[in-house]
């Protein structure tokens, strides 16, 4: 899949600032969302785009001491899972607040879309960045 002309491609590793980009692109998944009568009491398609900025650390080739992005995914999926939402909006602050619980976790650029909603558009949705603040 080629990416669109409508979306610019990021730039989050940088070596001289230690940050890993730590990405999932295009999670499929079907979700009970929507603030339409018509949208309630049934799942619709939707698609999960999630960019970390994450502090790196030596790893040592072991999992627990990176952002595994299946711990990610996994937590998406219990978000979803967990009923009804009437907005996208509030589905990726859930999510973005998820990622940000892992301490590594300093940016988190979360696109949720519904792809099954206008006809004449491939989807419809909302991107949002976090950061944590450090106190």
């Amino acid at each position: 899949m080629t990416q669109p002309d409508n979306v610019l491609p990021l730039k989050i590793a940088n070596a001289g600032r230690a940050i890993r980009h730590v990405f999932i692109r295009d999670l499929a998944l079907d979700a009970h969302i929507g603030a339409y009568r018509h949208e309630v009491g049934r799942a619709q398609p939707i698609r999960v785009n999630v960019d970390l900025t994450v502090a790196e650390a030596a790893h040592g080739d072991s999992l627990e001491n990176v952002v595994c992005y299946a711990t990610v995914v996994d937590k998406i999926k219990s978000i979803v899972s967990e009923g009804h939402l009437n907005l996208v909006e509030t589905l990726a602050e859930r999510i973005a607040s998820a990622c940000l619980e892992d301490e590594r976790v300093e940016v988190a650029l979360i696109r949720v879309e519904k792809l099954a909603v206008i006809p004449e558009a491939s989807s419809v949705g909302v991107e949002i960045e976090r950061i944590r603040h450090h106190s």
